[in-house]
């Protein structure tokens, strides 16, 4: 018996997935929830084989919320907005159902889902490979400990890379995050941040000081007095933004 959970805010949306679950006996419901903190709770306690998965919640949507979760389970998408799939659900995703949607269609996601043996493309490809959603350059959301914080992209100081992971520093505290620094490189607004290292972005708001550093170099200082190295490939276009 394989285990399944439903994520979705609409309480019809969550009916239809259960009515048309009862069709297949060898699947079991075990937990539903309305939104992205309570699925991230209900995956961490039921450890599920397949969750139905909606993408446009309140708080934090689907994709942000795949983001915080350490098992990767089946995930089957329900979404009502085509335009935030497709690109994302052909190359990584098992399946996705387009609201409203059939039993039979319904049938067909379960059937594909089988046929890669309850298996699933790694979170991380179905999250790089997304469509950009509304507001994702205006907020990032992290899990810091048993707590998930939103926190506005304005706050954020600069972006350092770790490993497979980055650092997002704010005034408060730095927060790792499992993502690449070319995913913010694209993400975030181009008028405010700024790749001056392979290693570093900057939030340009914070720039206090350009100084030379040793030979040829030259590095950045913000205002919380961290110093941020600039690359030679990055230093031109960090001169033309700022007028220099």
């Amino acid at each position: 018996m394989k285990k399944v959970i439903i994520i979705d805010d609409e309480p019809l949306a969550r009916s239809i997935v259960k009515s048309f679950l009862a069709n297949h006996a060898d699947l079991e419901l075990i937990d539903e929830s309305n939104n992205g903190f309570e699925g991230i709770k209900s995956i961490e306690k039921h450890k599920p084989d397949l969750i139905f998965l909606d993408i446009q919640m309140p708080k934090i949507n689907g994709f942000e919320m795949l983001e915080l979760i350490d098992e990767e389970p089946g995930i089957i998408f329900t979404t009502a907005f085509d335009e935030y799939a497709i690109k994302a659900f052909e190359t990584s995703a098992i399946d996705y159902l387009l609201k409203p949607f059939t039993q039979e269609r319904f049938d067909k996601a379960i059937d594909k889902w089988k046929q890669r043996n309850g298996t699933n493309s790694t979170v991380d490809s179905i999250i790089e490979t997304a469509q950009k959603q509304p507001d994702e350059d205006l907020r990032i959301v992290v899990k810091d400990g048993s707590e998930i914080k939103i926190i506005p992209t304005d706050t954020v100081l600069y972006i350092e890379a770790y490993d497979d992971y980055v650092k997002i520093h704010t005034k408060e505290k730095y927060f790792v995050k499992k993502k690449t620094m070319s995913y913010y490189e694209k993400t975030l607004n181009s008028k405010d941040f700024l790749r001056i290292h392979r290693s570093y972005i900057i939030n340009i708001n914070e720039l206090t000081k350009i100084e030379s550093y040793e030979k040829n170099s030259y590095r950045a200082t913000l205002k919380n007095n961290a110093k941020i190295p600039i690359s030679r490939s990055s230093y031109s276009g960090l001169k033309e933004i700022l007028g220099l």
